[in-house]
């Protein structure tokens, strides 16, 4: 496996991040976009079943347990981080999961041209060399192959002021996508669909417990959307959904 020098250093922070006991203090704020992940789910429980299916960064294979129930014909998982790859196996097996784990390069990885109908991730492409990780999606996916991928952005100045003040909870190489990012998903791909999240639902998140009973944490959803129709709310938001089909 060919790294380079922030490959190795993405490496490294992934499997220390993995060896601690203790998660992110920042996890506490992932309520705030519960909605993206029921979407993203959503999308691949309609986009799965019968289909070859890659988990690109898969983690501890967290996402896969999920996918499984909804009848793909193959799993794969990769992740830099053999730290990571080892939780998953052993998760998958603890849970009779049949998936394919292993520790490749995102950038760069062992499959042959046309391998999947549909490659999804969270929170991966902000960690790699955008335009050769997506050159290598396109390049694995079939014809009419289908992407999905949450992904911070790195337009709102609240955020990347918290970001600055917190250097240990993230790598010194990763960074949250901004608008020049999609011209070159929007070259590469077709069908595409770019959807913002977590503006008021992170402002209010100390005002609500459980997104799934709460009818603010739903009103606040509905605010956002509306205010994202306007490209001057969409700066605020704090990650983005994309949704995509190889040409």
């Amino acid at each position: 496996m060919n790294l380079t020098e922030i490959n190795i250093r993405e490496k490294k922070f992934h499997d220390n991040l993995q060896s601690k006991k203790n998660g992110r203090f920042e996890n506490i704020f992932y309520k705030a976009i519960h909605n993206i992940t029921e979407d993203f789910f959503n999308y691949l429980r309609d986009n799965t079943k019968n289909s070859d299916v890659l988990d690109y960064g898969c983690g501890t294979g967290n996402s896969v347990e999920k996918v499984i129930k909804f009848n793909p014909k193959k799993i794969f998982g990769i992740d830099i981080s053999e730290v990571s790859v080892k939780k998953a196996k052993k998760k998958a097996e603890e849970l009779k999961i049949s998936a394919n784990y292993s520790v490749d390069n995102c950038e760069k990885t062992k499959f042959e041209n046309n391998s999947f109908d549909i490659v999804y991730g969270t929170g991966i492409l902000h960690h790699l060399q955008l335009e050769k990780c997506l050159d290598e999606i396109y390049r694995i996916l079939k014809s009419k192959g289908k992407l999905v991928f949450i992904e911070p952005l790195g337009t709102n100045p609240i955020i990347n002021i918290y970001r600055k003040l917190t250097p240990n909870s993230r790598s010194k190489d990763e960074h949250p996508l901004v608008n020049k990012d999609f011209v070159y998903i929007k070259s590469k791909f077709t069908d595409i669909s770019i959807k913002y999240y977590g503006f008021l639902t992170l402002v209010f998140f100390p005002f609500y417990k459980s997104p799934d009973k709460s009818k603010l944490f739903r009103l606040l959803v509905d605010l956002d959307q509306f205010l994202f129709k306007f490209k001057f709310f969409q700066i605020f938001a704090w990650s983005v959904l994309i949704k995509a089909q190889k040409i």
